[in-house]
């Protein structure tokens, strides 16, 4: 017998993972925003879900930081690109990113899905 309840449009609790992307914001891809374009990419690809967070302060392998204090404005400040969704749809997504990102970091992990479903709309 399976336990999974269904909670909104994703089977919960669900085994999932989380694919983050650590770029700058002055990373394109075909001279779009490199963040625009992975969100893109994966609402072509149906997955189920991306956010993009803008940080006030990072620094990566260059070392070099990067910030947005009024007296050091930075154009290109730290965005995190997350995307939870199924391992095999998580997956179709890589060789795409392995094109798209030349500088940042990329990391996997697993994850559970406790609850999923649409803006608005009860779990």
């Amino acid at each position: 017998m399976n336990d999974t309840l269904r909670h909104g449009i994703f089977p919960v609790p669900e085994p999932a993972r989380r694919l983050t992307v650590y770029i700058g914001e002055a990373d394109r891809w075909n001279g779009a925003p490199l963040y625009e374009a992975i969100v893109l990419k994966a609402r072509e690809l149906h997955m189920a879900g991306a956010t993009v967070l803008r940080g006030p302060m990072g620094f990566g392998a260059d070392s070099r930081i990067h910030t947005a204090k009024i007296l050091r404005l930075s154009e290109d400040l730290p965005i995190v690109v997350d995307i939870v969704d199924t391992p095999e749809k998580i997956d179709a997504l890589i060789p795409h990113l392995e094109r798209m990102v030349k500088g940042g970091l990329v990391t996997l992990e697993d994850v559970k899905v406790l609850i999923y479903s649409p803006s608005g709309k009860p779990a």
